[in-house]
């Protein structure tokens, strides 16, 4: 009857620790997926940040090409000699 006993504790505590690690894991899984879904957000947003800047830089490229050159060392800064 002891035996018994004891058997049958030992595999109740062996039930709860097993519930502990199943618990303690699925917080970690839930804690990591947070992680990666924030991260894959994150990248997504940086990249319209980078198609929108890069259509920005054209267009100032385009405009850039389409001026005509403006002497700027006829201020009063610079000596003419």
């Amino acid at each position: 009857m002891y035996l018994f006993h004891q058997l049958f504790s030992v595999k109740q505590f062996l039930i709860i620790k097993g519930y502990g690690i199943i618990t303690a894991l699925s917080i970690t899984i839930f804690f990591f997926l947070i992680l990666l879904v924030l991260g894959v957000r994150k990248s997504y947003k940086l990249k319209q940040e980078n198609d929108r800047l890069n259509s920005l830089s054209t267009s100032i490229e385009l405009d850039d090409e389409n001026k005509k050159y403006k002497d700027f060392t006829e201020g009063h800064l610079y000596e003419n000699r």
